[in-house]
């Protein structure tokens, strides 16, 4: 579709109206692309926690009416002006880190935060305004982490898509969506922020499907022992298939706290340990955990609140360390096309992550498995053709 021919469409999207109220399906209206931008059929997406965590929230960054969602894969409709890397029929990625690749940050080895396009809650990064509006009413509705994936349609500047050509093109969709997002954090986490190194030893602590992600790619990057922090039980099993060696129940530690259990289990702490929940007190807890000299802890979960993080100076000088990253610290056109093609040689494992499957109709039920840790990702297809639940 040449731009010109662009106009406005109208489909299917679940608003968020009120913090931790139910999404409701509405029609809505999907403007065309602007200088920059890219018009995307979505083809499936899935659940994050990060979505819940907004989708909670009573005030600011969070917005009402929004569509949120992050984690998705869809197909290029059409496309605004300037716009050169990404065509109609192109099967693309979005993500909500962008990487325009110009700045200072995008060129250097060292950040994957965009200095040029920042974030602006709600709105288009470039111009601040949205694409999305009600049907029925014409009422602006806010899109997400400049993303907004929980609708047939969505508007993306193309700094926030990975164009999947080649052999990745062949990447089944499921696959594809889960690279969005929470799997491309954790693999990005073990290799690239902490860069774990053969034989080490790590401790993951919460083994949702960015944990797993993590200890899959501590697993590829040699660690010898892995060991996951959950109060669930269930995640034990799937997390030796993925390659967690030990797990630590929080709730099962005879009285000593998880740092202690597991300075015994290492003979002074990992080598490496990952906050993957977003609780200030497990990520000190995390810190705790790790080796006194060399220790590096990664904070990969989200506090909504921004709590600080206690931590006492003199561990600081006695060689440990602590830092963050967004998205793994990959930069997610250079780095999420290397993950799909470790997917299609089999070196990356994804099958385990995708617990359920179902129509964009059955969004709701989706929120609230994961909310209940009944499942790790949730696959939403939008056509529902193959919107079957699997409980495998």
């Amino acid at each position: 579709m040449e731009q010109s021919a662009a106009k406005p469409i109208r489909c299917r999207a679940a608003v968020s109206k009120a913090p931790g109220q139910p999404l409701e399906m509405e029609e809505v209206e999907v403007a065309p692309p602007r200088a920059h931008e890219v018009r995307v059929k979505i083809v499936c997406t899935s659940l994050c926690h990060t979505d819940i965590t907004f989708w909670r929230m009573k005030d600011y960054p969070a917005m009402f009416p929004s569509i949120l969602g992050h984690e998705a894969v869809g197909v290029v409709e059409s496309v605004g002006e300037h716009v050169e890397e990404v065509a109609v029929g192109d099967t693309v990625v979005p993500v909500f880190l962008p990487q325009c690749g110009e700045c200072a940050d995008c060129l250097s080895p060292r950040s994957n935060i965009c200095s040029v396009l920042t974030s602006l809650p709600g709105l288009m990064p470039r111009d601040g305004t949205t694409r999305f509006s009600l049907a029925a009413t014409g009422e602006p509705v806010h899109s997400f982490l400049s993303v907004s994936s929980f609708a047939e349609y969505t508007v993306v500047d193309v700094a926030h898509v990975v164009k999947l050509g080649g052999a990745a093109a062949a990447l089944p969709p499921e696959t594809a969506c889960l690279l969005s997002c929470g799997v491309s954090t954790g693999v990005g986490a073990a290799w690239k922020v902490a860069a774990v190194e053969p034989g080490s030893t790590v401790a993951v602590f919460g083994l949702g499907t960015v944990g797993l992600a993590v200890a899959q790619g501590s697993r590829m990057r040699g660690a010898k022992r892995i060991i996951g922090v959950d109060l669930n039980p269930d995640k034990f099993e799937i997390g030796k298939r993925l390659g967690v060696t030990d797990f630590v129940n929080p709730n099962d530690t005879g009285g000593k706290t998880v740092s202690q259990v597991i300075k015994e289990m290492t003979g002074g702490g990992a080598d490496y340990c990952f906050e993957c929940i977003g609780i200030p007190s497990v990520m000190a807890e995390a810190f705790q955990s790790s080796r006194t000299g060399w220790g590096k802890t990664v904070i990969l979960g989200t506090d909504a609140a921004a709590a600080p993080v206690s931590i006492s100076s003199s561990d600081i000088k006695r060689g440990r360390s602590v830092t963050g990253a967004l998205l793994g610290g990959i930069k997610p056109k250079d780095d999420i096309p290397v993950l799909a093609q470790k997917c299609l040689g089999k070196e990356l494992e994804m099958d385990e992550f995708v617990t359920h499957r179902m129509g964009f109709g059955e969004i709701n039920r989706a929120f609230d498995l994961l909310d209940q840790g009944k499942c790790l990702r949730c696959i939403i297809w939008m056509d529902g053709a193959k919107g079957k639940e699997n409980d495998a």
